[in-house]
């Protein structure tokens, strides 16, 4: 019964101490993507999502995000996705900013005035670089995303630019 006990305690000690050191941060930003399709248009709209970093050593973090956006206007293609995926991030606890770079996937939804509608596997790349403005506030001075969605009879690549404010959570 004592081995069942220690063994408690010590997982019951990790996982609190786990989510001790946990960051969890919510953020929306305003993205511009252009699809790198045969028109090579720009679509703009919002993205947000929340990610949470759960490991953490030395100056490096390593968690998961999960994120939806949703580009376009009433004339042009549209992208709706729902993505979710690794992130690392690095915090030079000296300097206000924190770089990141995640690797996503999920499913995109492309909506064309002339081809049609399809709902597709998404993935995407993306790294950026939040700066840290105020205690528990942070600019999501630039992220950069590329990636591909099979929809509309091919591939598209979109690749994206996104600016906007995270709010970390203790």
């Amino acid at each position: 019964m004592k081995k069942y006990i220690r063994r408690f305690t010590f997982i019951s000690v990790l996982v609190v101490s786990m989510a001790a050191n946990a960051q969890t941060g919510i953020y929306g930003t305003f993205t511009a993507a252009n699809l790198n399709n045969a028109s090579s248009n720009w679509i703009y709209g919002g993205s947000g999502g929340i990610y949470f970093d759960w490991w953490h050593f030395g100056l490096a973090s390593a968690g998961v995000d999960l994120r939806g956006q949703f580009l376009g206007t009433s004339s042009t293609t549209r992208l709706n996705s729902g993505l979710g995926g690794l992130r690392v991030a690095i915090t030079p606890h000296v300097l206000p900013i924190k770089p990141y770079a995640e690797a996503l996937a999920g499913v995109g939804y492309v909506s064309d005035p002339f081809l049609g509608n399809s709902t597709d596997f998404e993935y995407t790349f993306l790294g950026g670089l939040d700066f840290t403005f105020f205690p528990r506030l942070d600019w999501r001075v630039i992220e950069f995303s590329y990636g591909g969605v099979s929809a509309l009879n091919g591939t598209l690549h979109p690749a994206s630019f996104s600016s906007g404010i995270v709010f970390r959570i203790p």
